[in-house]
């Protein structure tokens, strides 16, 4: 019997936002900035939350360090009802940091990864990840961990449960075509734009979606300010984003896939899935922090009647 409606597997640390931040200090150097702000980041946690905002019960299943900023992340999830219990603690490593530097214009990052270097699927107690009725795993570094992925994939499968993944950036830039073997094994697959192209090897999005789609039927391409667009069971949908003052793009894309894997998980058409992403997507860079801006399921709603009423139309099927 599940007990949750989602089990989140990956990544939780800390960030450090540094805003007004027009130049790295020389060394010798101090310069002052407009403030720093500490917020909960990782991609799975950041969509954790944005998921367990709008009302879901969800599991987070990853590594923090025994320190204060490991009891930091806890409590902060304990405010969404975020389920702990499947949390590890790791013995030798600190919770992850990353500053996120100018996050109002090109944002740069400077990182620890600590505790969650620790994290391996192939560790997992799948008995226990299956809990949920559904599981979103993020984390997948190409050629490096591809066997235990696909392992981990087909066992969930087997066990009942839908997956959805969001691949992320490949740091090492091989873009393994390994990935396309996942894919077969997935429910909704999510990536942004620009690693669809690294991955075909197509320039055109259309050609992306099309390619991919002989591996995987439901597959989801974040197209940024310019909106979403998803190919499931052949049939293409678009949906153009929203007009608004960014200031913090951070986790824009985990806030997305959240309100798109909502829609999904209460069964909802793919029209609405694409807007319900856009809409969390657009309302997270108006807030400093990867999820302070995400919506709970009342402002999902008043921020698309609000839209409505200024005569938007955000769905399009191909």
């Amino acid at each position: 019997m599940n007990k949750f409606d989602a089990v989140v597997i990956g990544d939780a640390n800390i960030d450090l936002v540094v805003v007004g931040c027009n130049q790295i200090p020389l060394p010798g150097q101090e310069i002052f900035v407009e403030d720093m702000l500490m917020h909960v980041g990782g991609g799975a946690a950041l969509f954790t939350i944005s998921l367990a905002k709008l009302g879901l019960h969800v599991a987070f299943n990853g590594v923090l360090g025994d320190d204060g900023y490991g009891h930091y992340i806890r409590e902060q999830f304990g405010r969404y009802g975020i389920d702990t219990s499947l949390i590890l603690t790791s013995q030798t490593s600190r919770t992850g940091i990353t500053i996120a530097i100018n996050p109002e214009q090109d944002r740069s990052f400077i990182t620890y990864a600590g505790s969650n270097a620790e994290m391996q699927v192939s560790d997992l107690d799948l008995a226990q990840v299956a809990l949920g009725r559904h599981v979103h795993v993020t984390g997948y570094r190409g050629r490096r961990n591809h066997d235990e992925f696909v392992a981990m994939a087909k066992k969930l499968k087997e066990m009942g449960v839908t997956l959805s993944c969001d691949v992320g950036w490949d740091d090492t830039g091989e873009w393994y075509s390994g990935v396309f073997e996942l894919m077969r094994y997935v429910d909704v697959f999510l990536m942004n734009e620009t690693e669809a192209h690294h991955y075909t090897g197509f320039e055109h999005i259309d050609d992306s979606l099309s390619y991919m789609s002989g591996f995987c039927k439901h597959v989801v391409i974040k197209l940024g300010p310019q909106g979403a667009v998803a190919m499931k069971d052949g049939l293409q949908t678009s949906c153009p984003g929203f007009s608004v003052k960014a200031l913090d793009t951070t986790g824009a894309g985990d806030s997305f896939n959240a309100g798109y894997m909502y829609g999904f998980l209460t069964g909802l058409n793919v029209e609405t899935c694409l807007l319900y992403g856009n809409v969390c997507g657009a309302m997270s860079v108006g807030a400093y922090g990867g999820s302070t801006g995400t919506p709970d399921r009342e402002g999902l709603e008043a921020f698309i009647r609000q839209n409505k009423e200024q005569g938007s139309d955000h769905s399009e099927v191909v």
